[in-house]
């Protein structure tokens, strides 16, 4: 074999990689770290066998993530429930849509100072998030509890200021969600969103002492720009999301404070 063709047989092995290289889309996927960003890493494989190279990025907060979607940052967020997104595109005028429901994770109240809601003292401090969707939800979930009552006409993201009955002289603090386990140090109790529960170490289905029950509609969904809502390596994506690996996947590892909603 001549060296022209020892040289012309290696160019082509770099094209013919390159152009392997360049057939695969990328997609940037923006997530909170648990247990989303945990659920999409399990996918990079997945889909890179079906030709699409998912970049995962995490935020720490709720805002960040649908702001740079809507910039054209990212090209789909996974991190939020319904709720949430229809207050935020209506806050923000934004046009982002769910592509799939993939999780349920249940609200829980905590503590370092009491072991069940009976042991609630008058006057006791409770933190709940400051968001009006997630703030409201823990509202709800304490008058389910039996502890408060709140105007039914304030749907469900019923304020402080909507609650009709509180027996025990509650006081609410609110703070952002992801400072709620940070909370339990200075508060009697915190109403904490299972995903900085479960980041902050704590096994809902263990450690909370009232917990939300599996009938939520508070399901975490992928979203999307209204525009990319039939982008192909997106459905890609969903669809892998609402797969059987990711199913017996939040079954095994979460202990209950994720549960699948497909």
């Amino acid at each position: 074999m001549t060296r022209r063709i020892v040289v012309l047989l290696t160019i082509a092995v770099v094209l013919l990689g390159s152009a392997g290289v360049s057939a695969q889309k990328t997609i940037k996927v923006g997530a909170t770290p648990v247990p989303h960003a945990d659920i999409l890493n399990l996918l990079v494989p997945v889909l890179a066998e079906q030709g699409v190279n998912l970049v995962v990025i995490e935020f720490t907060d709720y805002v960040l993530p649908n702001l740079t979607l809507a910039e054209g940052e990212i090209d789909a967020n996974f991190f939020q429930h319904t709720p949430y997104l229809d207050r935020f595109n209506k806050d923000h005028n934004l046009n982002l849509v769910p592509l799939a429901g993939v999780h349920i994770e249940p609200l829980g109240v905590y503590s370092n100072k009491i072991k069940s809601l009976d042991d609630l003292p008058q006057g006791a401090t409770i933190a709940i998030p400051g968001d009006a969707v997630n703030g409201g939800r823990a509202l709800l979930l304490l008058q389910s509890a039996g502890l408060i009552k709140v105007d039914p006409k304030a749907g469900i993201e019923p304020t402080v200021f909507d609650v009709t009955e509180n027996k025990l002289g509650l006081r609410f603090v609110e703070l952002e969600a992801a400072q709620l386990p940070r909370a339990l140090a200075d508060t009697t109790a915190a109403v904490i969103n299972g995903n900085y529960a479960l980041e902050a170490g704590l096994v809902p289905t263990r450690d909370a002492i009232f917990l939300e029950g599996k009938e939520s509609p508070y399901v975490n969904i992928l979203v999307v720009r209204a525009e990319d809502r039939d982008n192909p390596d997106l459905k890609k994506l969903a669809d892998a999301l609402q797969s059987d690996l990711i199913r017996d996947f939040i079954l095994s590892t979460y202990d209950g404070g994720v549960v699948p909603a497909f």
